[in-house]
Formats: structure tokens, sequence, C-alpha cells
């Protein structure tokens, strides 16, 4: 019991003052007042509320230290399926936890199968890899959920347990889709059930799926506004269709929330919760245009000196907030002068996060002439695959493959070898529409087919441009960049009427507070469409250098 350091304390939530999380009921055979306790766990679990979840989970064992699914509990808690794959001090929490969990008389058939499918995840967890053990334990909770079709929560778990295993490769979706169907079918009798409301959501996180999710986005936040995951996870699915304003109230509510959070956990510094959503809102004032708001960000994370825990979320944000600022603006200067943050985050311990700072460098320096730059940079990026390669990680080696391939693209473009770049170029964004994005980014910093579009572009080649563009907007709707580009493309093209029509779009994404320049030129350009008499000779432009 010792071993397993069990978190303790007074339960956080922030938000309504009455724990708001959902309902559910999962009878279990212990005493009759854990029940409730045991509810309340499991739905902080569903939510993704980890550390809470685990408080919950221990109040009961230190009332009745015979509870088998108490412990259970625990080991889930530490599980977090879809997110990084538990430390090494996480796994062996979990492992001891279930072992004690065995160890006890069984209480029930069914108990014993829950227990017993988790255990085919902690397994041999120190010799077998993450993603085998996934699978594992979603084909012990296919049998499960087979064995007792009456039981919710066993078809719930299934469901997670799918998209968690899902391949990042498989464009059929099918593991996805079937987790979809199992959530949406229970949808009706279960209305207010966090997991089946949050699980729908990361289902049909991917483009072709995300308006199934929809409803569910816009509905998770009000059955569980007690939980600051459940501010933000909707704001995936607003991403995923362009609805930037609900994207940015989402969020707003996220951070305030794990804000919260943090003042009242009595943490050193903030929460990595709340760093994830500033990369989520910082995305969306981008496609909005609002560049004050998105630099707020950007001085808001510099001025945070201490996160808990010092995550993979939180690499992340440092990485990819400033990256995202200067490269969606075109900063080319800025980007190649771009700095790797202090020493608040172990780089080392991070190659895929800092893979975004070099290749944000690297384009900063191919667009100011810097070869020599560009080169070391791209050196960078190699020793960091590497080293991802070495690590086993073939999905994150294999977006830094991306960045590599799109960076000696835009390498050779700057050395006149046209045909090589544009090749290096389709290779890339071939490469990249072959996977999904990882749940912790809304975007790529630049997707590579926009940038194809933006090499095309600069090759002044409108039309295969526009295509590269409109193939990446089914991927990225309403993208600022992505309709200005297509815009823009278009009118080069002679093609002003779908031109207008993109400019409209990107007119009517746009905040009230954008300062964007490009949209002074959109504007003039489409006031001279609707009135003929209007003339202009000045389009708009990339602003980068042209072949």
């Amino acid at each position: 019991m010792n071993k397993l350091n069990l978190r303790s304390g007074q339960l956080i939530t922030c938000g309504p003052p009455n724990q708001q999380l959902g309902s559910l009921t999962f009878p279990i055979a212990c005493r009759t007042e854990t029940q409730d306790d045991f509810a309340l766990g499991l739905k902080l679990l569903h939510s993704f509320e980890y550390e809470e979840a685990e408080k919950v989970f221990a109040s009961i064992i230190s009332e009745q230290a015979t509870c088998p699914m108490a412990y259970w509990g625990v080991a889930m808690s530490t599980f977090h399926p879809l997110w990084t794959p538990p430390s090494e001090a996480e796994l062996r929490k979990g492992a001891n936890a279930l072992a004690i969990a065995q160890a006890l008389p069984p209480s029930s058939p069914k108990e014993a199968a829950y227990i017993n499918a988790l255990a085919a995840f902690y397994q041999d967890w120190a010799t077998v890899g993450h993603r085998p053990r996934c699978l594992r334990f979603a084909q012990a909770m296919e049998k499960l959920a087979a064995r007792y079709p009456d039981d919710p929560e066993a078809t719930i778990l299934y469901a997670l347990a799918l998209t968690a295993a899902a391949d990042p490769t498989d464009k059929t979706f099918a593991q996805l889709k079937k987790a979809g169907s199992l959530l949406t079918a229970l949808a009706p009798k279960y209305p207010n059930h966090p997991g089946i409301i949050h699980y729908l959501i990361h289902a049909y996180d991917v483009p072709a799926l995300a308006p199934l999710a929809l409803p569910a986005a816009r509905k998770y936040a009000s059955v569980a506004p007690s939980s600051a995951h459940a501010l933000h996870m909707p704001s995936h699915i607003f991403t995923r269709l362009g609805l930037w304003n609900e994207a940015v109230a989402s969020n707003l509510g996220s951070v305030a929330a794990a804000q919260c959070y943090a003042e009242q956990a009595g943490l050193k510094g903030h929460w990595d919760e709340e760093l994830h959503g500033l990369d989520y809102l910082m995305y969306a004032y981008l496609q909005q245009g609002d560049n004050p708001r998105a630099k707020q960000q950007w001085t808001y994370l510099q001025s945070i000196t201490a996160v808990e825990p010092l995550s993979f979320k939180v690499a992340y944000a440092y990485a990819a907030i400033p990256s995202r600022y200067v490269l969606e603006n075109r900063q080319w200067q800025q980007a190649a002068a771009l700095e790797v943050p202090g020493a608040l985050v172990p780089w080392e311990q991070f190659p895929w996060q800092r893979a975004i700072l070099h290749f944000t460098r690297l384009l900063g320096a191919v667009h100011t002439d810097n070869k020599a730059a560009a080169q070391a940079e791209w050196a960078a990026l190699q020793r960091l695959e590497t080293i991802l390669k070495q690590q086993k990680d073939a999905y994150k080696a294999q977006q830094v493959h991306v960045q590599l391939t799109t960076g000696e693209a835009w390498m050779r473009w700057q050395e006149g070898k046209l045909e090589e770049a544009e090749a290096l170029m389709r290779r890339a964004a071939a490469l990249e529409d072959s996977t999904e994005k990882h749940p912790v980014t809304p975007s790529e910093v630049l997707p590579a087919r926009e940038l194809l579009g933006d090499m095309l572009l600069a090759m002044n080649r409108p039309g295969e441009a526009l295509a590269a563009y409109e193939v990446n907007l089914q991927k990225h709707p309403k993208r600022f960049n992505g309709l200005y580009s297509a815009g823009l493309a278009a009118e080069r093209a002679g093609k002003l009427s779908k031109a207008r029509s993109y400019y409209q779009q990107l007119l009517s994404v746009a905040a009230a507070s954008a300062t964007r320049t490009e949209l002074t030129e959109v504007r003039r350009f489409v006031q001279s469409q609707a009135s003929p008499s209007i003339h202009t000779t000045n389009s708009p432009s990339l602003g980068a250098k042209t072949a």
C-alpha cells in the first residue's frame, strides 16, 4: 500500500460549486456508502481529471482497503489512454494497484473481468511497447463488452480503448467509426453521461468525421462545466470545422478554469492544462486575423516561469505558440531568429516539440536568404528525427520527417532548383496527408499542402497553387492563410468569381478587431468586383520571395 503513493487531499474542481460533472451509475460490490464516491471518481476519470479521480479512488481505499474496483480506478487514473503514454512511475503505480486488486477476493465475475482487462495493458509494461499494450486492452474490453451487453460502462470503455488503439495511418477510420457508432447508440439512453459525450468528440476528431461530433461538442461543456478539460475539448471539433468564435470561447473558459485549479491546488506555477488551452486559443485568434489577441497569448506565455506537471503539453505549447505567430504572419526575420525558450522546459526530453522550433527557423532562414543557417537547422532536424527513431516513436519521427522534407524542398527552391523543390514539397504533403495530427495540437504549425500551394504560387503557377490550396482547405477549413491564398491564386489565374468567393469567406471569419494587412487588399478587391467602375491594380501578396 505504501508503494502506491496515492494522491490525497481535498478534491479540487472549478466552475459551479456543486461539482457538475455529468451523470452515471456503476454499482460496485463494496460498501453502500462508497457508491456515490466511486461514481464521482468515474465521472472525473471520463473527463480526464486524472489527478482528482485518483484522490477519490484513494479515499475509498482509505475507508475500505478491500474494495478491488477502487484499485482499478487508481490504475485507470494513471493510464490516460488518449494522452501521452504513462511514465515509468505511473506504470509502476498502476501495475501495483492492479496486483492488489487481483490479490483480493473477487467481488463479482464482472468486476474481476474489468480488473483483468486493464491488467492486459499493464502486463509486461517494462518490455512491451505502449501501442501493443493498448491493443491488448482494446481486445480485452471487446470481450468484456460482449459478455456484459447491458453494462453501458463496458461499451463506453471499449469505445475509448478502440480510439486509443486506432492506427493514425488508417484513412478508413475503421476503429474510430466503430467507437463512434457504439457511443452514438448509447447516447439517447444516457444523454448526460460524460464519457459518451467526451469520447464521441475524440472518436470523430478527424476532418472527415468531425461534423458528426458537433452536437456532442456543443453539449459537453454544459454537462460537465466543473471540468477544465470538458470546457476545452469541444474546441477540437470547433477547430476542425473552422468555427473560430466557438473555439475562442471554449478555450477562454478552459484557460480560466485551469488557472482556478492551479490556485486552489496550491501549485507553484501554472497547470499544464492551461498551456494546452493557450495553444488552441492562439491558433483560433490567428485564423481570425486577430494579431493583437494572438500576440497577447505569446506575451503571456513568456511571463510564465513555472508549470506543473512539466508535461509534453507544456513543451508543445512553448514551441508551437511563438512558431505559429511568426509563421502564420510570414515574419521571416523573426522566424529565423526565434530563440528556444529558456530553462523551464528540458528540451532533451521532448525532441518532437523542439523540432518545431528548428523547422520555424529553417523556413525563416530560407526566406531571408541565409543558406548556412537553413542548413544548420535542417541538420538539427535530422538529429531529432534520429533520436525519435532510436526511441521507436514512429509517429513523431514521421512528423519530423515531414518537416525535414519540407525544409529541404524550400532549400532547393532557394537555390533555384525548382523541379527538385516541387517534387520534395509534393512528397512532404503526401506524407503529412497519410497520417492524422496528434490530439495535443490544433494543427500543424503550417500545413504541408498549404506550403506546396505557396511554392507553386511563388513559381507563378496560380492554377496549380489553387488546386493545392483547395485540397488543403478540405482538411483545414477556414484557415486565414488558406482562404487568403486560395483567393489570391484564383485571382492570378483569372478566376475572379472564385477569388471573390474565397475572399468573402475570409472576411466572414475575420474578427472585427483583425489587423492583418491582407484584409485591406481583400476588401478592395471585393469592392471592385461589386462595382465594376472601381478598378485596382494592387492585388494582395503572399509576402514571400518569388522564384
